[in-house]
């Protein structure tokens, strides 16, 4: 394959963005498409709707070089690339591939003999065969004409652009030819080792990683629950612990957000919930960590009253799901910000993060002028901001993610 192809993705979010941007930087030419139209004519401008290191400068060079555009129709093009969400439907936490198959609904008309159709949603193990048999159904002229793979993105918030070049690649058709294809034009943009494999081993990969790191957090997070309760530093009894030359325990923190971890456990419990006893115990861990965290706060400010009689000024230090970055999909940081809310009665709360200008909900204040006022700080994110700060004795501080470990 060359690079004098056109690709057309659908999906200009988080991942999308970044991957057509990159695409585009390496002289392909490529459309991007979105449902928002404000997503399309920000990007059309050369701007971006996203916070993430390097971005705007790949966008805006891919918009003046005319590599990249955005629109809300799908584009003919040579290479089809599906990064929608997959969120949930119902309240089981089922997942949703109704995004996934629109916007392949959306694809079918534009296909030709010889296309490569690649899903980088992440997915239930089968889809990539679902919307196979979804798309020869109703396009049987082309059975066994098109390449068909899924190759799920492996990539972290803030340091996206570097990732997508220099990560290794998992690589699964539906049929080999499919997985060659596939990995011929991911040889186009990307540095890492390209493994390859089926569409089925490459979706449970995905899952299996980001289940994995779940199980990691809950071990970390249930950790930090006894200790609380045995009065023991859990930051330093980690360093300590982590001193064995086997031994690897992750930091604890209020919960686990974002689109990946938060999220892809539940595809496998759902599927398999009789096989997925420790998976599910990590979910239910990770969620109640949160709930004992604002159970804490909430404590906290009620002990305050007593001894003052009155309620206490509170700032809530970070909203987004993990440091340093502005997407707060998931976050356990907004969910225990909205349970103390709710058992609030107009007292003083300062909303902390440094990462977004406005909220719908949260009022966004100044990081300092936040921690001179308040007189309980809550730690929920370990923002580079919150780490300059100095200790104060006078105030109460709840650290629920190592600020001053």
């Amino acid at each position: 394959m060359t690079k004098n192809i056109t690709v057309t993705t659908v999906g200009l979010g988080y991942i999308g963005l970044p991957t057509s941007a990159l695409v585009a930087s390496n002289g392909i030419r490529v459309n991007g498409v979105d449902i928002n139209p404000e997503v399309v004519e920000t990007i059309n401008r050369g701007e971006i709707h996203i916070v993430e290191p390097e971005l705007q400068q790949y966008v805006s060079d891919a918009v003046s070089k005319k590599f990249l555009s955005a629109s809300v129709e799908v584009q003919e093009a040579d290479v089809y690339l599906v990064v929608v969400p997959t969120p949930f439907k119902g309240g089981n936490h089922e997942p949703d591939i109704s995004f996934i198959e629109a916007a392949t609904r959306n694809i079918m008309p534009h296909l030709k003999e010889g296309d490569l159709y690649i899903i980088e949603s992440t997915s239930p193990v089968g889809t990539t065969e679902k919307m196979m048999n979804l798309i020869y159904s109703s396009r049987p002229e082309l059975k066994d004409k098109l390449y068909i793979a899924y190759c799920p993105e492996r990539v972290l918030p803030g340091n996206v652009m570097y990732e997508l070049v220099y990560n290794d690649r998992v690589i699964g058709g539906v049929d080999t030819g499919s997985t060659e294809r596939a990995v011929e034009f991911y040889e186009l943009f990307v540095k890492g080792d390209l493994h390859k494999t089926n569409a089925r081993t490459a979706e449970m990969c995905k899952l299996t990683e980001n289940a994995s790191r779940d199980v990691q957090i809950a071990f970390a997070n249930e950790l930090s629950l006894i200790c609380d309760k045995a009065d023991i530093n859990v930051w330093e009894l980690i360093q300590l612990a982590n001193r064995h030359p086997r031994v690897n325990i992750l930091q604890p923190g209020c919960g686990v957000g974002g689109h990946c971890i938060a999220v892809d456990p539940y595809f496998l419990v759902a599927d398999y919930p009789r096989l997925s006893q420790l998976i599910g115990k990590a979910r239910e861990t990770n969620n109640y960590k949160s709930f004992w965290v604002a159970e804490k706060i909430q404590n906290a400010m009620l002990d305050f009253q007593v001894k003052h009689g009155r309620m206490p000024s509170v700032a809530i230090m970070g909203l987004a799901f993990k440091p340093d970055i502005d997407d707060l999909r998931e976050s356990p940081a907004k969910y225990i910000a909205q349970r103390v809310i709710q058992s609030t009665n107009n007292e003083q709360m300062y909303f902390v993060e440094p990462n977004i200008t406005d909220h719908p909900v949260y009022k966004i204040s100044d990081c300092e002028l936040a921690f001179n006022e308040a007189e309980i700080i809550v730690f929920l994110v370990a923002h580079k901001e919150f780490k300059k700060l100095p200790k104060d004795d006078n105030k109460i501080i709840l650290d629920f993610c190592g600020i001053y470990k």
